[in-house]
């Protein structure tokens, strides 16, 4: 898959293929609601009873877990059970699992037969179909490898049983599958040079507003905190990005910030081996950011969107910044170093600066995503991501969008006296502690300093990989972050004014 050319990211659907076409497909999906007796018009059925009754299982194992088997066609069938009494992630991983037995024999048509009653609820249907359509979307396009035998993307997708308008679906589909493609480039593939140009390419394509704050710029501007982590890199090549998507009568504004680290190397505080090892997805907030924007105005939702990525490598070098270094961000905060590795959080203050002051007037509403610390792993794993919220209101829409897109979310505290820890003697504010404590709360309360009084959530992405796969997603990327932003800006665009 070409990155920069969106328009061709997901396989092909065809609603209501003729006979000829399923005639010349062998790999079928049967996805069908939960009930106490398989339906009369489920395809395969008597197959799928020969097979149960083979297992020694219950109609209702297929709710935990799909079923698969070879018909006399020579054909491969899996049934899954769509429950709406589980959660939208425990429907997800099902189906996930589904296509995934038919996807590792590599099909070039895949089949989604939606069963049921004929008297069955057309918004079941609807949900059944949709789920199915993005976990076969997602996972069918192949990430970035370098083998000699590479795994051929899905091409089409035949979906019978349902009639209606996947559009919204494709759209978070091509989001997610642009994140996980740009955090699966090798560091040598996707340095910040190269990263910027593909930008640059996608923004042509999709008709987005670009501008771009280079290293030079922002040392000009006063960008203090950027240009440090910046400095360590010989070529120079970071920069602050900035892309504009800008429907006519658009009903509000936002402002997406994401962390773009190429690779991080630690700094001055190296990396040991163990640690440095997958540093080159350090990247993944910008690319999260980058695919929840493709997703967004790919649906056309009338909000504003200005996205600003910071992206830069945290290289160790004589100009590399160091421990007990004192700089001064963009809104004139004076910063005391403690430990170079807590880069993240230096180059999103200059970033966020830029972001909450906007570009026509400040935004309604501003969402940071960042893999920032290793205590957001430490508190919750790799199956949830951490979230901050500067109100309750935003609190709740945050949770509420992690339960409905199945890309879960915990809040974490932000009181104000956690930032005694980052009281300094020399300057305005620490950038960290080396106590070693709550550092996930720290960095939050340390970028709250380049927010203002904007609404604003910050996304701590600990759930950015997952061995194995997460949820809807079979891939250790797991693109976690478009959903869920996705499902937060059209629950924001419903709420009432005021």
């Amino acid at each position: 898959m070409r990155t920069e050319s969106c328009n061709k990211l997901l396989a092909e659907l065809k609603l209501s293929p003729k006979p000829a076409e399923l005639q010349r497909v062998r790999h079928t999906l049967v996805v069908f609601p939960r009930t106490d007796a398989l339906p009369d018009d489920l395809l395969g059925r008597d197959l799928l009873q020969a097979t149960l009754s083979r297992r020694g299982e219950k109609l209702a194992d297929l709710a935990k877990s799909p079923v698969s088997a070879a018909g006399v066609d020579g054909g491969l069938y899996v049934w899954a059970v769509f429950d709406l009494g589980k959660s939208a992630f425990e429907r997800d991983t099902l189906l996930c699992k589904a296509v995934s037995v038919l996807l590792d024999e590599n099909p070039e048509s895949l089949v989604i037969e939606i069963c049921g009653d004929s008297c069955a609820d057309p918004a079941l249907r609807s949900a059944m179909a949709e789920s199915a359509a993005y976990a076969a979307w997602v996972n069918g396009t192949p990430l970035p490898a370098q083998r000699k035998k590479v795994d051929p993307p899905l091409k089409r997708i035949l979906l019978c049983g349902w009639k209606g308008d996947l559009f919204s679906v494709a759209a978070r589909a091509a989001g997610n599958v642009l994140a996980r493609h740009f955090t699966a480039l090798p560091p040598n593939e996707l340095t910040p040079a190269v990263y910027r140009k593909r930008i640059g390419r996608l923004a042509r394509e999709e008709g987005w507003e670009i501008e771009e704050f280079d290293f030079a710029r922002l040392q000009k501007m006063g960008a203090g905190a950027f240009v440090a982590v910046a400095q360590g890199s010989g070529e120079k090549d970071a920069a602050i990005v900035r892309l504009s998507y800008v429907p006519k009568r658009a009903r509000a504004s936002v402002a997406l910030v994401g962390k773009g680290i190429c690779f991080d190397t630690g700094g001055h505080n190296l990396k040991s081996a163990k640690s440095m090892a997958g540093m080159h997805e350090d990247m993944n907030g910008s690319a999260v950011a980058l695919g929840l924007l493709l997703a967004a105005s790919r649906r056309k939702l009338p909000l504003r969107l200005d996205v600003w990525l910071a992206l830069a490598q945290n290289h160790l070098s004589p100009e590399a910044y160091k421990q007990g270094d004192i700089v001064k961000a963009l809104n004139g905060t004076t910063i005391e170093v403690v430990h170079t590795d807590a880069e993240g959080r230096m180059v999103l203050a200059d970033t966020l600066t830029l972001a909450a002051k906007g570009v026509a007037g400040k935004p309604d509403l501003l969402i940071d995503f960042a893999t920032l610390t290793y205590d957001m792993i430490v508190a919750l794993g790799t199956r949830y991501c951490g979230v901050f919220a500067s109100d309750a209101q935003l609190a709740g829409d945050a949770l509420a969008a992690g339960v409905a897109s199945g890309e879960r979310v915990c809040l974490f505290p932000f009181d104000a006296d956690y930032e005694e820890e980052l009281e300094s003697k020399v300057a305005d504010i620490k950038q960290c502690s080396l106590e070693g404590e709550a550092d996930h709360i720290l960095a939050a309360r340390f970028l709250k300093r380049f927010v203002g009084e904007r609404p604003w959530l910050h996304v701590d992405l600990s759930a950015a990989s997952n061995e194995g796969g997460l949820g809807a997603v079979a891939s250790d990327q797991t693109g976690f972050g478009v959903a869920w932003g996705l499902d937060l800006l059209v629950r924001r665009l419903a709420a009432p004014a005021g």
